[in-house]
């Protein structure tokens, strides 16, 4: 394979261990936890009884025996990882002999600790419920040996370390074994209850803060509202109860952060695992993964999951007196963030939208009110109505004029110019200014380049170059009456046409970024009602240029016929098309009034 093949494949690997959850672990290679048998799933193990054990063919073995072990459950599982070690000093994490495979396509052996075949897993994630494996006992084996195994249901669903069968020697009174550490203590868990029935917006700015999105909703009535309220609770205001409703589509969650970036931040989620909901309390640091802060935080936890609806209720204290917490104070000022995705068997994605953003600081324990929020940045905003502005409004009518419209108002002129050349120059310069400054708005606000938004980035960088090109080559035609104009003719047009439909691809991405995604599917059945328009604006004059060229009894010769149409007409067809031209513009501005409305409301 040459070398650039092999970046390849280490750059699609990396991209595979990175979006995928145990993506990296699925295929069984996990030498890297020989020694611990835990999986590195950010979760933490179960300690409830296993519904899976580990039987042998015999209690007695001599050296060079073959010992068969048998994994099994009362439930599927998707990975385990299952060895034999000394049973009377489980302080070494040696394993002992090594092991045969009887199934090839779902097993396989491992090397733990440079000892070949002395650990046997998984070899994808395909579900099981039976292993049989056989046990060589080596030469020189300790007195009594036993077997363990860590079992993986689903990615945050695992045992670690299940004790299996003691095996002895032959002559070897069997006693229990030493262990070099305590049970594992039992994780603290916050007790959770049912929640009775839906939560509603009835109190909101009197009796609680609410942020809602979209404004005024109910999650009573609405399982799309998005609904984040708090509340001081108790004698002394010492506690605080938020509840969180949304989409059951993943999880919910809402963060607490001093300014309007994520990153060291409190974040609380409400997952769903199944048919339950996970509630816990994080700390952000910077783009990380959320650190798990719920230990002795968080009480009176409730959830419900109906009706379309993720719901649920917690508690915790004003102040933390655990000074080692991460987790803030709430007495203080925050921004609140609110955002919603994907989960995978309790483990989240990364949102799938811009998180809601309260538009200012809240002081949490300050009165009730009912908060406002956006979850597009105002210069994502800027940006999108800029461009809009210069492709759906200037450019397109700019390219109408100089396409149509060069043969009216023939003796009129501006600055010793036709009307048309100046209106469509003016009109292009505008363009290409709005283009320009529209697209360096995403660089301040991303501090760089867009990484994450796919092909729309790269098409603006094509619609911006071909925007720039145009006033050069405008500056370098030759004269009217050169013999090589029609290239430039050609040439103009073409560029022109070409970033013209770039602009429409880009903006049909551009309404579906996460940092500024329109409603779905209303913008593009606006941004498709306005192609359409400009279709049928176009060919009712090219229609019009045909009828007037035809009555002009015009020979086929005539070189301005391709551009534009050079017959003297009457004020007749002349009126027709500045009605033309008027309704093609007022036509324009309607749809570019609602996607801005739309960019305003979002």
């Amino acid at each position: 394979m040459s070398p650039m093949g092999l970046y390849c494949l280490l750059f699609i690997s990396v991209l595979v261990c990175y979006w995928v959850p145990a993506g990296c672990y699925a295929d069984g290679k996990v030498t890297k936890v020989c020694g611990s048998m835990e999986p590195h799933h950010g979760v933490p193990s179960q300690t409830a009884h296993s519904p899976y054990s580990l039987e042998t063919n015999s209690t007695k073995f001599s050296p060079g025996d073959q010992i068969k072990v048998t994994l099994v459950g009362t439930s599927y599982f998707e990975g385990f990882l299952l060895q034999a070690r000394d049973a009377a000093n489980q302080s070494l994490v040696s394993t002992v002999g090594t092991f045969t495979l009887t199934n090839l396509k779902k097993t396989q052996l491992l090397t733990c600790n440079k000892h070949q075949g002395s650990a046997v897993s998984h070899t994808s994630d395909a579900r099981q419920t039976e292993v049989v494996v056989i046990w060589n006992a080596p030469t020189y084996a300790p007195r009594q040996v036993q077997f363990f195994v860590t079992v993986v249901k689903h990615y945050s669903l695992f045992w670690v370390k299940l004790p299996g069968p003691i095996i002895y020697q032959h002559g070897v009174t069997p006693h229990p074994p030493q262990s070099d550490t305590t049970p594992p203590p039992v994780q603290p868990t916050t007790t959770a209850s049912i929640l009775p029935g839906l939560f509603t917006s009835e109190g909101c700015g009197q009796s609680k803060s609410c942020l809602l999105d979209p404004p005024g909703c109910d999650p009573k009535e609405d399982p799309h509202c998005f609904f984040l309220s708090m509340t001081t609770e108790g004698p002394d205001k010492m506690s605080m109860v938020f509840e969180l409703s949304g989409p059951a589509e993943g999880y919910i969650a809402f963060a607490l952060s001093w300014d309007k970036w994520m990153g060291n931040d409190d974040v609380y989620m409400c997952v769903k695992d199944g048919d339950r909901v996970l509630v816990s309390a994080a700390f952000v640091s910077g783009r990380t993964h959320p650190e798990d802060q719920s230990e002795s935080v968080l009480s009176s936890v409730s959830w419900r999951l109906a009706d379309g609806h993720i719901q649920c209720r917690l508690s915790r204290p004003v102040k933390l007196t655990n000074q080692k917490r991460a987790l803030y104070d709430l007495d203080k000022d925050y921004f609140l963030f609110l955002a919603n995705g994907h989960a995978q068997y309790g483990k989240v994605w990364k949102h799938s939208q811009q998180p809601l953003i309260s538009s200012h600081r809240k002081h949490l324990t300050g009165p009730p009110e009912i908060l406002r929020g956006s979850r597009a940045p105002i210069i994502m905003k800027m940006h999108g109505a800029l461009m809009l502005l210069a492709w759906m409004l200037t450019g397109s009518v700019g390219t109408f004029i100089a396409s149509f419209y060069k043969s009216d108002w023939p003796n009129q002129t501006v600055f010793g110019q036709k009307i048309w050349f100046q209106v469509h120059r003016g009109l292009m310069i505008l363009t290409v200014t709005l283009t320009s400054v529209a697209f360096c708005l995403p660089y301040f606000y991303r501090k760089g380049w867009s990484k994450h938004a796919g092909v729309h980035p790269y098409l603006g960088c094509c619609v911006l170059t071909l925007s720039l090109t145009q006033p050069v080559m405008a500056a370098i035609r030759p004269s009217p009456d050169s013999h090589s104009r029609y290239i430039f003719n050609w040439g103009h047009w073409g560029v022109g046409f070409v970033t013209e439909i770039i602009a429409v691809a880009a903006m049909f991405l551009g309404m579906r970024q996460s940092s500024l995604l329109l409603p779905q599917p209303w913008a593009t059945h606006v941004l498709i009602g306005y192609v359409t328009w400009l279709a049928l604006f176009r060919s009712l004059l090219l229609m019009h240029r045909h009828i007037y060229i035809k009555k002009s009894a015009l020979g086929p010769d005539d070189k301005q016929a391709i551009l534009s149409d050079p017959s003297e007409h009457g004020c007749w067809g002349s009126f027709i098309k500045s009605l033309i031209l008027a309704a093609l513009a007022l036509g324009n501005s309607g749809l570019l009034m609602a996607l801005l409305s739309s960019i305003a409301e979002i």
